[in-house]
């Protein structure tokens, strides 16, 4: 095992899936000058500076894997991912469809999300479960250095194109990491980060962070809460969550993105239609405001859920099931 930080791991897991296989290749704004050390050992043929035209990054990446290339772009922040919509969504996300399964296309999009650095609304903007919503791509946003790793390996060795989501937050937080080369973890596989009896706590990215605070705060007062990281927003682990659930009988659902229309309103949906009978008070959805991410680091923190707030809708949750029993 080593310790790595969030970023060594992503770094780790490109240099070895470029070392594996000579058709991956690395494009993006700066990305020969931020990972110097992969142009170095793989040339400027497999790492390539792009100009600051996202459409173009994405575009050309399209036809690179239609070629039997590889690609990994890097389009640095999430909201950047608009300019590249058509090629993302219309293109990658359709054409092996369209070419009825004879081709394939392998693309990893790597873009930085989410608050902790103040970059304000141009560059903090969740917009994951938008990418979940298009067919054909698939949609990861870990919150460890293991998976980081694990994941991207997989995302890379996939033959559909990937977004892969790092939470801005993150991206300095140090954990064990396998030194081996092997190592890959799942896409559409959760992880179960603590087990519990009265609440399952859902999350994905940073949030995985506070609900395993809330859950260790919970435990004081004699409340024990699962957890349970998605690690995965597609393809989605239903059966692991439909399993806690079933057990628990109560959910808490935690991401910063807004609420409309997001991974929370999926998951509540889920468990209403296929763990109905099992649940035992109302799916509660905690995420962030349906408005532009503020560049104040107080107005920034105001709008993320946080492990108070996870204690408090954990408390009312069995607050109402005494009130029932008595």
């Amino acid at each position: 095992m080593a310790f790595l930080t969030i970023e060594q791991a992503i770094n780790q897991a490109l240099y070895e899936e470029m070392q594996r296989d000579p058709r991956v290749m690395m494009m993006g704004e700066g990305v020969a000058k931020s990972r110097a050390w992969l142009l170095r050992e793989f040339g400027a043929t497999r790492v390539r500076n792009t100009p600051l035209a996202e459409a173009v990054v994405a575009g050309t990446a399209v036809g690179a894997a239609a070629s039997g290339l590889r690609p990994v772009i890097d389009l640095l922040f999430a909201p950047f991912l608009t300019y590249a919509m058509d090629a993302l969504v219309n293109s990658a996300g359709k054409l092996r469809y369209l070419s009825g399964g004879q081709h394939e296309f392998p693309l990893v999009t790597l873009c930085m999300t989410g608050s902790g650095w103040c970059v304000g609304a141009q560059h903090n903007h969740n917009l994951e479960a938008m990418f979940v919503h298009a067919p054909g791509l698939k949609v990861v946003m870990p919150s460890t250095p293991a998976d980081f790793k694990g994941l991207l390996k997989s995302a890379v060795r996939d033959n559909n194109p990937v977004l892969f989501f790092t939470d801005l937050a993150l991206l300095f937080e140090q954990g064990e990491v396998p030194e081996s080369a092997d190592h890959l973890v799942p896409l559409g596989l959760a992880d179960l980060r603590r087990e519990g009896e009265d609440v399952t706590l859902v999350s994905y990215g940073k949030t995985v962070r506070v609900c395993l605070e809330a859950a260790e705060q919970l435990s004081e007062c004699g409340i024990s809460a699962e957890v349970i990281d998605l690690r995965s927003l597609k393809p989605l682990d239903e059966a692991t969550v439909l399993k806690s659930v079933r057990k628990t009988g109560r959910l808490v659902i935690v991401h910063e993105a807004s609420g409309l229309c997001g991974m929370a309103a999926e998951l509540a949906a889920l468990a209403a239609s296929k763990a109905f009978d099992a649940l035992r008070a109302p799916v509660v959805r905690l995420t962030g405001p349906d408005a532009p991410a503020a560049s104040s680091w107080v107005l920034e923190q105001a709008a993320v859920p946080n492990a108070g707030d996870v204690v408090s809708s954990v408390e009312t949750l069995l607050a109402n099931r005494s009130q029932s029993a008595s």
